[in-house]
């Protein structure tokens, strides 16, 4: 891993209007920098740099943080590899930490693995473009399909020569070990002579790329007839392939994806290569296997909207459907697309360009439910047998729907559709939620691995997440309170608010230390849990002798804690009512210098932690009431009367208003 004192130098150096600058085109106002936002699409700029503060913040789609989590999410890679790009751009060499022996031993192997792949990719591209029979099998092949030099050329795409052992001699050759050709399945292991023969033999090459571009597998095409062959075939498991965490085309989707809003799913390689190649990239594949929680987790990184499109006369349609049940379990919103007869992705996409294509599918995708509803109607015909099935099977679906507001409408259309009544709709589907509920408890309990701020170096592939969607999924009752609060934890946490006799002897207290100290005495902990996980950062950091909360918690590996940080380091944070008139970022440093500052800080902090006790309050004096309506006993009412007390002096000390805007 790399070491701090490395990662120190590369957040120095890295300018965040110098490393923007690289994919945006900004332009000057004031003291900051405006320009497009790269991550949604819009016509009045919304894409603020500030570098004086060393951050980035769209005020249109909400991302932000520092160079590294612009790095990270344009180019989606994970923190480490972005530290790597920019110590690149810099020229900073990279300092690791000294590694376990066992580390060592699985890095080394890793490494090879990648390397090995590297050089069969290449191995591959070189044979189908200066071989004789690359050219007349392997080229005639991808120019049927309509592929042109550039689309080879970047899938990256080869020819694997029909000859027992040319790639394996080749590789020996060369150096590599043949223990781990075997291991990626290039080579397979002769038990009689243990000699090694090559697994792809006369077939057009498809790599499989990682989100960071590295090549993890390979799926190879036969050309010629065989019918004891598989179409087909595809890399085995590896230590850094596993298929059902794989979608092909991802690594050149992404960025399109996020752009899109969008992804769509087709089933194969050339169905893939054939929409990019129209203009359309916001395009993966699931590479003909069934679609995996991994694989939609993959997906719902980049965008929670899929489009699936089905081939005209896909025959196997009602079975895929079925696993498409995963997409509505995982929280994605689905639509389907299903092309006209005898065509899919790949002919459709050779036959139009992408205008018409784009205007094709927005005209005919047809959101999920709806469609397995009118599919399975069509089959059922007036059997009612078949419809009662129907129900059970369309009643599944909608109950896999965790959002409550959108499964309530599903369930008026289907019953409309259905015409049956809403209730017994209501009826099978709470019954089936409430199976799977019970089949959950029966289940032995699993330790929680995961965090809210996970650790970003502990895989390479790992990609980032919006704080917006985070906050969506978990957004709590004092999100607002938290949120001001955590606005003097950013920017001032650090900063001395006051000095303290203890025992005769003067100490300074921080804004951190006080509003830690505040929350405690109440036994009040943040219920968002990014907002509680950073302010248990603070908490670890607040004694550090050279802590600066903005710099620390905006350069934070995780980008949910940058976007939020650089979200309340932005003077436009609109959702607070804590800001001075003149608090911008010409006038912060100097207005820091003077005695209003200190007597605005000073009321300011009190405050906002004021107004989340008071906002606790109210609700605990509601419950209060309610309770009194059934239960008249003393102590009950002791409580509403104690708690009734309570919020009279959080009134009273919260009459003196701030000076805010």
């Amino acid at each position: 891993m790399i070491d701090q004192q490395t990662i120190a130098k590369i957040m120095d150096a890295a300018q965040i209007v110098d490393v923007v600058s690289d994919f945006v085109t900004l332009k000057k106002r004031g003291v900051n920098y405006l320009g497009l936002c790269p991550f949604h699409n819009e016509k009045t700029p919304s894409f603020t740099v500030s570098p004086a503060k060393g951050i980035f913040k769209c005020f249109g789609c909400g991302k932000g943080g520092s160079a590294v989590h612009f790095v990270m999410e344009h180019e989606q890679l994970s923190y480490v590899e972005a530290l790597r790009y920019l110590a690149k751009k810099y020229h900073i060499e990279i300092v690791e930490r000294e590694q376990t022996d066992e580390e060592k031993l699985a890095q080394s192997e890793r490494e090879s693995l990648f390397a090995i792949n590297d050089y069969a990719a290449k191995y591959f591209i070189n044979n189908l473009n200066n071989t004789p029979e690359g050219e007349a099998v392997g080229m005639s092949y991808f120019r049927e399909r309509g592929f042109t030099d550039e689309t080879v050329k970047k899938f990256q795409l080869g020819y694997s020569l029909d000859e027992f052992n040319a790639f394996s001699k080749e590789a020996t050759a060369s150096g590599y070990n043949p223990d781990l050709l075997e291991k990626l399945g290039l080579s397979i292991r002769r038990e009689a002579d243990n000699s090694l023969f090559d697994r792809f033999r006369g077939r057009v090459m498809f790599p499989v790329h990682s989100l960071s571009g590295k090549v993890v597998a390979f799926g190879g095409r036969i050309l010629k007839k065989d019918e004891k062959a598989a179409k087909y075939l595809n890399s085995p498991e590896s230590s850094i392939y596993h298929k059902s965490n794989e979608l092909y085309g991802l690594y050149f989707a992404k960025q399109s994806i996020v752009r899109q809003d969008r992804c769509i799913l087709v089933e194969g390689y050339t169905d893939v290569i054939s929409m990019h190649q129209s203009g359309i990239e916001n395009v993966v594949a699931s590479s003909g296997t069934s679609l995996t929680s991994p694989q939609i987790r993959l997906i719902r990184r980049f965008t929670p909207n899929v489009t699936v499109i089905y081939d005209g006369d896909a025959a196997g349609i009602q079975a895929s459907i079925r696993g498409i049940d995963l997409l509505l379990e995982e929280g994605m919103n689905v639509k389907v697309l299903l092309l006209p007869d005898g065509q899919d992705p790949d002919s459709y996409a050779q036959a139009h360009n992408a205008s018409d294509f784009i205007d094709f599918i927005s005209n005919n995708q047809v959101d999920f439910i709806h469609f397995k509803a009118n599919l399975l109607l069509e089959e059922a015909g007036k059997d009612p047998i078949k419809k009662a099935s129907l129900i059970g099977d369309l009643a599944k679906s909608v109950s896999l729907i965790s959002d409550t507001i959108i499964r309530s409408v599903y369930v008026k259309e289907c019953a409309e559709l259905l015409d049956m009544e809403e209730k017994i709709f209501y009826n099978t589907i709470n019954k089936l939620r409430r199976a799977k509920l019970k089949e959950s408890y029966r289940k032995e309990p699993t330790p929680q691995t995961d965090s809210v701020i996970p650790n970003e170096e502990a895989s390479a592939e790992t990609s980032p997440t919006s704080a917006v969607e985070i906050e969506q999924q978990i957004a709590t009752k004092y999100d607002a309170e938290e949120k001001n609060i955590l606005y003097f934890v950013v920017r001032y946490a650090e900063i001395i608010l006051y000095e303290k006799n203890d025992d005769e002897q003067s100490r300074c207290v921080k804004v951190g230390e006080y509003i830690l100290a505040e929350l405690d005495s109440d036994q009040i902990e943040f219920q968002n849990p990014l907002h509680a996980a950073m302010m248990n950062e603070l908490r670890q950091h607040i004694d550090e002798e050279n802590f600066v909360s903005s710099t620390f918690f905006i350069n934070y590996p995780n980008c949910n804690v940058s976007a939020l940080a650089a979200e309340l380091a932005t003077d436009k944070y609109s959702e607070s009512k804590i800001f001075l008139k003149h608090l911008n970022d010409e006038g912060n440093r100097e207005l820091q210098k003077r005695k209003e500052f200190g007597e605005w800080l000073g009321r300011a902090v009190p405050r906002v932690i004021l107004e989340l006790k008071n906002s606790i309050v109210l609700d605990q004096l509601k419950n209060a009431r309610e309770r009194l309506k059934t239960d008249a006993s003393a102590e009950a009412m002791q409580k509403f009367a104690r708690l009734n007390g309570i919020k009279n002096k959080l009134s009273k000390a919260l009459g003196e208003r701030v000076v805010i805007k």
